[in-house]
């Protein structure tokens, strides 16, 4: 069983919880793959443009010197991980010392002593896994790995999909709870701002959203602001704010503005 103490997260730009799926991933594709010395495993979104270097991903690695194995794939574009994306099925090589399809993976993986590998793809509903499987000696890992490994792959990803639209469900629950019970007080703030300025509610909504965005405050806090001070001390903000605002949906043409007391 590989050390605990060797995994690494690199990039992560998910939720914890992805990670340590794909840390639990990489180790039983390492322990399921005796030939194997380790093993790496990789998480990219959907959404995220195929090919783009740079995009931010999420991986984990068995031992510290796999991650350079998966980062020089990503960069140069080349290697198993790449050719098992762009093709959808398993890719490795059986001896790396013979095999020069792809010339910096190579190097590297001769230089840290990785005779062979094989990578595993897979996907759902917006999530790609790759999980890679290493060895120190010449040998068919992709036949090997396909086994164990590819059936904790599709289980191990069709789990962190859901588990990631779940989070994502609740961060939305949890947003609109906040516009629900936010939505009163910015109310009454549009109220005040209707007063002090003689305007339409669309135009005080209208006034208090832009307005918090140039002040870099929230809408509902600037609204409880309103609130709680009745508009004192704000009413020539308002009113100036309301005659430079550029016309937005909702407001006047700006020759209306001339209309605004003050």
């Amino acid at each position: 069983m590989p050390d605990r103490t060797h995994i690494r997260a690199a990039r992560q730009t998910d939720a914890p919880s992805l990670g340590r799926g794909l840390v639990e991933l990489a180790e039983q594709a390492a322990a399921g793959t005796p030939q194997s010395c380790g093993a790496t495993a990789t998480a990219v979104l959907a959404e995220e443009p195929s090919g783009a270097a740079d995009a931010e991903r999420t991986t984990v690695a068995t031992h510290p010197d796999l991650p350079p194995l998966v980062s020089v794939q990503l960069s140069a574009w080349e290697g198993p991980i790449i050719s098992a994306l762009d093709t959808g099925r398993p890719e490795g090589a059986d001896d790396l010392l013979h095999d020069d399809r792809w010339p910096r993976y190579r190097a590297r993986a001769l230089d840290a002593g990785i005779r062979s590998s094989a990578a595993l793809p897979f996907v759902y509903d917006g999530l790609t896994v790759t999980v890679s499987v290493y060895g120190l000696r010449p040998g068919p890992l992709r036949k090997a790995a396909q086994g164990t490994t590819g059936l904790l792959g599709d289980l191990a990803t069709e789990s962190l999909a859901r588990d990631r639209l779940y989070r994502a469900a609740l961060v939305q629950v949890d947003q609109l709870d906040t516009a629900l019970r936010s939505r009163p007080v910015v109310d009454q703030a549009c109220g005040i701002v209707m007063y002090v300025l003689g305007c339409d509610p669309d135009q005080a909504f209208d006034l208090l959203r832009r307005f918090s965005q140039q002040t870099n405050r929230k809408l509902a806090e600037l609204a409880g602001t309103v609130v709680r001070t009745r508009g004192r001390g704000l009413e020539r903000n308002l009113i100036e704010f309301g005659r430079s605002a550029a016309p937005g949906p909702g407001r006047p043409a700006s020759g209306q503005d001339r209309d605004l007391p003050g």
